[in-house]
């Protein structure tokens, strides 16, 4: 059965590709291939594909020069929904690994086994099928996406809630993943600029050149190839909110005309010489230190001083723990609706893994497993089997569903003792090592539990 999908297989050995192409064919509507992975940028222009499969190296002495991270980079600035799958030799497992937590679907081993290859990618072309849907699903204002139950992002929130009716510039800081688009689209929806444009633009993701021409727009003839003229994004998002994300790798003639734009209220279009009002808010994000970029001279400080009226830091999904059970519901309602599947639950034994993960990618890291996870779920339950094998090596914590009543701290404390007796074939005294208490203190915790009778038990 052909999935209706189209494939891009970027490799540089062309007995791969045409291995790749003789076997993808049978399965799907379209596989396209090349060799050089500077071609992706314009076989995206013109075609619309649906998963990449990307090797991880390219031969040395190649006019890219780059590498299957740099390329998965660049596919997700052209097309955050993109779904990408590296190719990946044994040795470079934990390269493979660090690319699903940037953003990389899955990964492949070559040799690829036939059956494996198939399957993993036809899982990706559903992915993709998932987040079409989703974000035809997505009617509802953004400030209603915000999950949060965390004392830290509830100070966020609060902030936001406060400067949003203002028409203050925001400055976010936060690492990848964490967000901060999802703030700037509550900052938004929340101000008296709600009912026009919201607009997000990528610094990071383009040349200085397309940078101008993208922001600033072009006057006909303004240079080769300009047979008319182009509306730029600051001035389409005329009297509504614009969003710079990444803007500390904003380059620095660009940190000129975008500091022109704030103060003077109205900007140049590329070969033009009339200038243009425009009535817009700006809010920027960065994972840098801005000030320090400052410092280094890499950031002009004025531009600084005008975007960072309001500061937000959002923190990494590692220091809001409490956040990741709602997250993961939130994220399972949506894409078990986008998947058109039934599953309502996720098990004890899976949450467990998921609250102990740390997520070097945050958020977007915990969607795309809760994504992944219900691609491959066929029951009406989330199990630790449907999660990435690698999370499965983080410890215990105790939850229960956002439906059912919280734990007491008492009660995830005792439940974490009778775990670590477990794991110790019930030798108290070596659980109270573990647990870092004398004895006596593990038996008094116990026997307040009615778990032990009297205190020679502890001796086990």
């Amino acid at each position: 059965m052909t999935t209706r999908a189209t494939i891009l297989v970027v490799d540089d050995d062309p007995d791969v590709l045409t291995a790749a192409r003789m076997l993808l064919k049978q399965h799907f509507a379209r596989v396209l291939t090349t060799e050089d992975p500077a071609e992706i940028e314009a076989i995206m222009s013109g075609t619309q594909v649906d998963v990449f499969l990307v090797d991880m190296n390219f031969a040395i002495g190649r006019n890219t020069g780059a590498e299957g991270l740099r390329w998965l980079e660049r596919i997700l600035a052209l097309d955050p929904d993109a779904v990408v799958v590296l190719m990946t030799a044994f040795g470079d497992l934990n390269v493979a690994v660090r690319a699903m937590r940037e953003g990389a679907a899955d990964f492949v081993l070559k040799p690829w086994q036939n059956d494996k290859l198939v399957a993993t990618l036809s899982v990706a072309a559903k992915l993709r099928q998932t987040r079409a849907r989703v974000n035809a699903l997505s009617v509802l204002p953004p400030a209603d996406d915000m999950v949060a139950t965390s004392k830290r992002m509830r100070e966020v929130l609060n902030v936001v809630s406060r400067v949003a009716p203002t028409e203050a510039n925001v400055l976010i800081r936060g690492e990848n993943g964490t967000g901060k688009e999802l703030i700037a689209r509550a900052i938004h929806y929340q101000s008296n600029r709600t009912d026009e444009r919201f607009l997000a633009f990528n610094c990071g993701a383009f040349t200085e050149e397309l940078l101008a021409n993208e922001l600033f727009g072009h006057e006909k003839d303004a240079f080769t190839g300009a047979t008319s003229t182009k509306i730029g994004l600051l001035e389409t998002a005329n009297r509504g909110t614009v969003f710079l994300d990444e803007i500390g790798d904003m380059p620095a003639s660009m940190q000129v005309k975008l500091l022109r734009v704030i103060e003077e209220r109205s900007l140049l279009r590329v070969g033009g010489t009339q200038p243009i009002r425009v009535d817009i808010r700006i809010v920027a994000a960065t994972n840098k230190d801005l000030t320090k970029e400052v410092e280094a001279g890499r950031f002009r400080k004025d531009l600084f001083y005008r975007l960072n009226v309001v500061s937000l830091h959002l923190p990494p999904l590692s220091e809001r723990k409490d956040d990741i059970p709602l997250l993961a519901y939130h994220f399972l309602k949506r894409y078990a609706e986008a998947q058109e599947k039934v599953i309502e639950e996720i098990s004890d034994e899976a949450m467990n893994i998921l609250i102990n993960y740390e997520y070097p990618g945050n958020i977007r890291e915990l969607e795309n497993i809760v994504e992944r996870a219900v691609a491959l779920c066929n029951g009406s339950m989330i199990l630790s089997k449907h999660l990435p094998q690698e999370l499965e090596q983080y410890g215990f914590k105790v939850y229960r569903q956002p439906n059912r009543r919280f734990p007491t701290l008492e009660e995830n404390e005792i439940e974490y003792i009778c775990w670590v007796l477990k794991q110790v074939n019930g030798n108290k005294t070596r659980a109270a090592e573990v647990l870092g208490i004398d004895r006596v203190s593990l038996w008094r915790k116990l026997k307040r539990s009615g778990l032990t009778d009297s205190p020679e038990d502890e001796s086990a």
